[in-house]
Parts: structure tokens; C-alpha cells; sequence
């Protein structure tokens, strides 16, 4: 899985005026849990942007002084009214202790149903996995060329052995349905035979 640094600064005082005066300077605070005790950190908000506002998937390397901690991304809030990042929660990394994270659907293949005028519903974007750290994948792949109209691509079809998803069985990841125009077509048909 691709990583992303974050360098920050840690800090010492971590009340309400010390945080407000933070996020004044365009900083964002930010807490580090999984460890033995909370590492309290801050950080430019502009070195978040490629690690929140992206579809896809990344570990954060956290660089504080010297350390440097493997982390991934727990929590994040946003300020109601401007959307600035306003306080970051993450989470320890550590090679021999499984994570839970989503992970993206990525569609491979043309459908069959959609070759016949089917509409494809991507129910699922992203998949919850756990897995130790080396085996997170970056995206998962779901082959859909034997879907057909009405078919529907289970969470059980998209199994592997480094990762287990944390999904019911009959979790639908995407489908074929008979499109508006197919229906309409159809019916058309039916029609000038009569």
C-alpha cells in the first residue's frame, strides 16, 4: 500500500487556547493512538490534502522530530461552515497486529448485460478489510464480464487469503439491472410481433 509523510511538530500543551492558537497559524491538531500512551501532534493543514480529499487509499508516515511512526488514517473532522480540517485522529501501524480499513472497488471488464443494453450498479465503493499492514491492498479488483442482466457480483465472489472482509455474505458489490431503454425496447419488440 502506498504511503504518505506527515511531517508535524509535537506538542506540549494540548488545552483549548493552545489548539484554537494552532488552527490559527493553519495548523491542524492531531492526536497518534495504538502506541503505549497518545502521541499528541501538529501539522500543516495543506500536507492532508493528497491523504483525505483522494478516492483512494493511504498509510501515513508520521515524521515528529527524528520518529517516525507508520499510521493510517482513523478519523478526521471538518468544520461545519468552511470544511477546514479541524482536528485528525490516527492510528498506530504496527507489522505484526491486523488493521481494519476501507479499501476501494475498482470494476475490471465489460459486462455482458451491459453489451445488451443492462444498466450497472456499482452498489459497493469501498470494501472494509482487515489484514496485517503487508497485505493491505491498494484497490480491489472485481471482475464483472460474466455478469448478465439480473446477475449480481457477490462480496463472497472477491475473497483472497491475505485479507478478510468484514461484509455479510449476500453483500451485493455490483449488478446488472434491466435499463429503462432495454425494458421500453423490449416491450417495443413484443409490440410488432403481435
Amino acid at each position: 500500500m502506498k504511503s504518505i509523510t506527515i511531517n508535524g511538530s509535537q506538542r506540549e500543551s494540548v488545552g483549548k487556547v493552545a489548539t484554537k492558537a494552532l488552527r490559527n497559524a493553519g495548523k491542524v491538531p492531531c492526536v497518534l493512538y495504538g502506541g503505549d500512551k497518545p502521541v499528541h501532534f501538529s501539522a500543516e493543514e495543506l500536507s492532508f490534502k493528497s491523504l483525505v480529499f483522494t478516492p483512494n487509499v493511504y498509510t501515513a508516515t508520521i515524521e515528529l522530530g527524528g520518529t517516525s511512526y507508520n499510521a493510517v488514517l482513523q478519523d478526521i473532522q471538518f468544520h461545519p461552515v468552511t470544511d477546514k480540517i479541524i482536528h485528525v485522529d490516527f492510528y498506530q501501524l504496527f507489522d505484526d497486529k491486523a488493521v481494519t480499513m476501507e479499501i476501494p472497488v475498482r470494476l475490471v471488464g465489460t459486462s455482458k448485460g451491459v453489451m445488451v443494453g443492462g444498466a450497472l450498479r456499482h452498489n459497493l465503493r469501498k470494501l472494509r478489510v482487515k489484514a496485517i499492514p503487508a497485505n493491505l491492498p491498494d484497490f480491489i479488483e472485481a471482475d464483472i464480464t460474466e455478469l448478465e442482466i439480473g446477475n449480481k457480483l457477490y462480496v463472497t465472489e472477491l475473497k483472497n487469503e491475505k485479507y478478510t472482509f468484514l461484509h455479510p455474505e449476500n453483500t451485493v458489490v455490483a449488478q446488472v439491472r434491466m435499463s429503462r431503454n432495454a425494458s421500453k425496447a423490449a416491450s417495443d419488440e413484443e409490440a410488432t410481433e403481435e
